[in-house]
């Protein structure tokens, strides 16, 4: 079964596809110099972005990990996501406390999807 890979770079592609499961790398904000929430939205837009390139969504997502650089942003960051996670479709889910590539950085977010 071939792999597909999207928005590939010299080090990591953003989104691989092997037949019908669709992953995503860790994804950060491009702005780091919004808060939590900023962060946050930014990373849940670009992860709606490669699901349809994938030709999936967020309702098919099977299983997500969220890294915080602090956890005391926990509800935070959920505030944004409970407001984005499709209600009866909530995924499995990973929040852990990291320290993330870069200080700048305050959440990381990857998730696993169904075709």
């Amino acid at each position: 079964m071939s792999i597909k890979r999207m928005h590939v770079g010299p080090r990591l592609s953003q989104v691989a596809i092997h037949g019908d499961t669709v992953y995503t790398a860790g994804i950060v904000a491009d702005d780091t110099n919004v808060d939590v929430a900023g962060q946050t939205g930014q990373i849940l837009d670009k992860i709606d972005q490669h699901l349809k390139e994938a030709g999936t969504d967020k309702t098919r997502i099977v299983s997500t990990t969220i890294w915080l650089a602090d956890i005391k942003d926990f509800a935070e960051m959920n505030s944004v996501w409970d407001q984005w996670v499709p209600k009866g479709n909530t995924p499995p889910r990973a929040c852990v406390e990291s320290k993330l590539a870069t200080p700048a950085y305050k959440v990381e977010i990857r998730v696993i999807a169904a075709k």
